[in-house]
């Protein structure tokens, strides 16, 4: 008998209902909405009985989650990045992890990057509404800048960092600089793209975007220090995720004005505190992480997601499995 558990992924099945219709021919599925912070054992109660997990960025599935659940088969996430997942502990519990391509989300996430620029470079929000209140002769206000021959550094050359570079690069003359020490220099230059260090990065950009994945390396990689390098009115762009930054000193930068301006559709807290300062300044624009919500995109995920779910209880191996050392412990799944 399979129990499906839907955690916080309010997309899945909402715009495309046969990916819950093929979920049922399987067994039975139920939505959860839990608090972004649950993990441990309190999740693993709330989550007792269910198999399979279909799994958005929240909650946590740390090594106290995995020691108090019972049998897991499956936790397949909903888009691309896994770190609310401990991989290690589920390898050991016997839990395969499976993620979406990064492929399915790059044309959306980098195009939300890239609309998130244009609207905070050119204030299109505080425009907007200043003309809903009709005060058209306030207009002169709103002096943007121009993406043109700006030096935008991309922070995570990969997958959806490269396509922000195309766009940028191609749809708006700016030159690319790119850090990602995942990625050789000479493959960066074959790309038409400068690469450099992370201090060369920030202290040359007129605009930086962040596209690069969380790990212990890689949280709060840009804090007071970084801030302090970057030239004045730098534009930031983080479409990755929240902690790549500290917040309180992403306000501090704003607040003395060395940022100009800032697009987020990640935070350190989702949601976060109503009373982030980040959400009530005129220089920031936010939007609740909806850089993957596009029709083309949610039906990329959902049918890679059902496909994880339908080839395991098929005891077949389901691709982009992160942990893959899992297959070792499974005599149940055919290896061929």
């Amino acid at each position: 008998m399979y129990r499906i558990a839907i955690v916080n992924s309010s997309s899945f099945g909402k715009y495309f209902p046969e990916h819950i219709e093929r979920l049922k021919k399987i067994g039975d599925v139920e939505r959860f909405t839990l608090p972004g912070d649950l993990h441990g054992k309190e999740l693993a109660e709330k989550l007792m009985g269910f198999n399979i997990i279909v799994a958005s960025v929240t909650p946590f599935y740390d090594k106290e989650f995995f020691e108090y659940k019972d049998e897991t088969l499956l936790i397949t996430r909903h888009g691309i990045g896994y770190n609310n997942i401990d991989i290690k502990s589920a390898t050991e519990k016997g839990t395969i992890v499976t993620k979406v391509p990064g492929i399915v989300e790059r044309e959306a996430v980098a195009e939300t990057a890239v609309a998130l620029l244009m609207t905070v470079i050119r204030k299109i929000r505080e425009a907007s509404l200043t003309a809903r209140e009709g005060k058209w002769e306030e207009r002169a206000k709103f002096i943007g800048w121009e993406v043109k021959d700006k030096i935008v550094g991309i922070i995570g050359y990969g997958n959806i960092g490269s396509r922000v570079g195309e766009i940028l690069k191609n749809g708006f003359n700016a030159k690319i600089i790119a850090y990602d020490p995942n990625i050789p220099p000479e493959v960066l230059k074959e790309k038409g793209v400068e690469p450099v260090s992370l201090e060369e990065l920030i202290r040359n950009s007129d605009i930086i975007s962040l596209n690069a994945s969380l790990n212990e390396k890689s949280r709060h990689m840009i804090s007071d220090k970084e801030f302090s390098m970057m030239k004045d009115n730098v534009i930031i762009i983080n479409t990755a995720r929240g902690e790549l930054m500290d917040e309180e000193a992403l306000i501090r930068a704003i607040k003395s004005g060395k940022v100009a301006g800032v697009g987020l559709d990640v935070m350190k807290d989702e949601p976060p505190d109503p009373q982030n300062p980040l959400l009530h300044m005129e220089n920031v624009v936010v939007t609740p992480h909806i850089a993957a919500y596009t029709y083309e995109c949610l039906k990329g995920m959902g049918d890679k997601v059902v496909a994880d779910v339908e080839r395991v209880v098929n005891q077949e191996i389901p691709e982009e499995i992160i942990n893959k050392e899992v297959l070792e412990r499974l005599p149940w799944i055919k290896k061929s």
